[in-house]
């Protein structure tokens, strides 16, 4: 990849994959280093001397609310905040507490929290049409045309409701399309929540575990391979081959869990050889990468023309009633909508789908993201962090493991998402206090004034400035110095 194309997008260097993967295997096959107890008392002594009003709302919302919060990005330890305000890099609690996010509800706003310049041009849309009228806007259109001026491969757009929605979508299509009907995932990736991919979710080799509730028969023809296993992919795919053959193969372009579990440079590229080899229809799931990692996305980064790619929000830079499915114009017809199509239809709806707040929202943060470049400045944060982040593990002596995909930054302490079902012994007897330390580690540091995904993952956009970063370094440098065995 030439410097032009590189200045294009956020990632500025691919990492070293089997680097990597050698201080991930070293994190995981030594014992964990939690924050020593002495300190871990102090921090979430924050909690409830600071945050007496989270806890209350949070508690009362129990009463009504399954777990007290709707969505899981929201199950904090010791207990969740209450949001009252975001502006650019930060957000605030009810009581009044400033936070660094760095969860970017979950990845779409590149921009940074409530972009005004977006805001503003929705705040206009609603004044003049409102938020849903249940016919076609002219954004819709001009939405569609933006995504294909951006990502070529993406000939078609088809608006959704969300990310899960896009993915139901995508893989109906695939079987309406090619006649087959398995789809293959790499274990541990997370594509939504509909009945056919909760099979090996977070950690691969897990299948059906999470499928309460999902009758066997959804899942009969979805089937994982571990990650970065070429040989295992093709093994399944002469399977199916005997079977009637596979679908689609549906993969996260940079690895599992927003590349937690890495990918090889080429390794997209082979699977798109693998697909072709066995007609299978490739999927890309871009709902974090899409338009973060650069306005083409990954597959404009890895130069891989996927046949389907899978919005969510990213697709109105974090607006509402947000998802998408996009791809080959023979593919994507078959979700023509109305009654008495020539062919067969994979039927879709959604009546909230495409709805003029939605729509304006995209166009306008898509083109404030390329007006300001913001996914390279985003990415370009991502790597002062990373960078600050491995000097703070060095000095410290510490066995974690710091890397990013330009504005993807992974912060591995615990290990957890590194184990899988390979080793089950191991797995069985490690999960639950690698998952608490995780969880410790997230209050640790949003007792710092730190906002993070899971305590594991962090997510800059264009607001996170220098300033900003580094005084992220200082707050983080606080948790790591605390770790059981640093010296006090």
């Amino acid at each position: 990849m030439s410097e032009t194309q590189t200045q294009q997008y956020a990632i500025s260097e691919w990492h070293d994959t089997d680097e990597i993967y050698a201080r991930l295997h070293e994190l995981v096959h030594q014992p964990i280093r939690p924050i020593r107890r002495d300190r871990m008392d102090e921090f979430l002594s924050y909690f409830e001397t600071r945050c007496t009003r989270s806890k209350a709302l949070t508690d009362e919302a129990k009463q009504l609310i399954p777990g007290g919060v709707q969505h899981n990005l929201a199950f904090n330890y010791p207990f969740p905040l209450a949001v009252a305000k975001v502006d650019g890099a930060y957000m605030w609690d009810v009581d009044g507490n400033r936070y660094i996010d760095f969860l970017q509800a979950g990845g779409p706003t590149v921009l940074g929290n409530n972009y005004a310049p977006v805001r503003d041009e929705v705040a206009k849309l609603l004044q003049s049409c409102g938020s849903v009228i249940g016919l076609f806007h002219e954004y819709e259109l001009e939405l569609a045309q933006l995504i294909n001026r951006f990502m070529p491969a993406i000939e078609m757009f088809r608006m959704l409701g969300s990310g899960t929605e896009s993915v139901m979508a995508a893989v109906r299509a695939a079987r309406a399309y090619t006649g087959k009907k398995k789809i293959i995932k790499a274990g541990g990736a997370y594509h939504g929540w509909s009945d056919q991919v909760v099979y090996g979710l977070h950690i691969p080799g897990t299948r059906r575990m999470e499928a309460t509730g999902i009758p066997r028969g959804c899942t009969r023809d979805t089937q994982e391979f571990y990650p970065n296993d070429l040989g295992q992919l093709r093994r399944l795919m002469q399977l199916n081959r005997l079977r009637g053959g596979t679908a689609a193969v549906i993969v996260e372009p940079v690895g599992p869990e927003s590349g937690t579990r890495p990918v090889p440079f080429d390794f997209n590229q082979q699977v798109r050889e693998l697909c072709d080899e066995f007609g299978a229809l490739l999927i890309f799931d871009e709902v974090v990468t899409g338009f973060r990692l650069g306005l083409g996305g990954a597959q404009g980064y890895f130069g891989v023309r996927p046949d389907l790619t899978i919005f969510g929000k990213c697709i109105t830079g974090g607006y509402p009633m947000a998802g998408g499915v996009g791809g080959q114009r023979e593919v994507m017809m078959r979700f023509a909508a109305g009654i008495g199509g020539t062919g067969e239809r994979a039927y879709v709806g959604g009546t909230l789908s495409a709805n003029p707040l939605s729509c304006a929202a995209g166009c306008h943060a898509l083109l404030e993201m390329e007006r300001t470049n913001a996914p390279v400045i985003a990415g370009r944060a991502g790597d002062r962090l990373t960078r600050g982040l491995n000097d703070i593990i060095a000095r410290y002596g510490l066995p974690f493991v710091a890397f990013n995909q330009g504005s993807i930054v992974h912060l591995e302490t615990s290990g957890l998402m590194l184990l899988d079902f390979r080793n089950p012994l191991k797995l069985a007897r490690e999960i639950k206090t690698r998952k608490h330390m995780m969880e410790e580690m997230g209050a640790a540091y949003m007792s710092q004034g730190i906002i993070t995904l899971a305590g594991s993952r962090v997510y800059t956009s264009m607001a996170d400035t220098d300033e900003v970063v580094d005084d992220a370094l200082d707050r983080f440098e606080t948790v790591l110095s605390s770790v059981e065995g640093v010296q006090a």
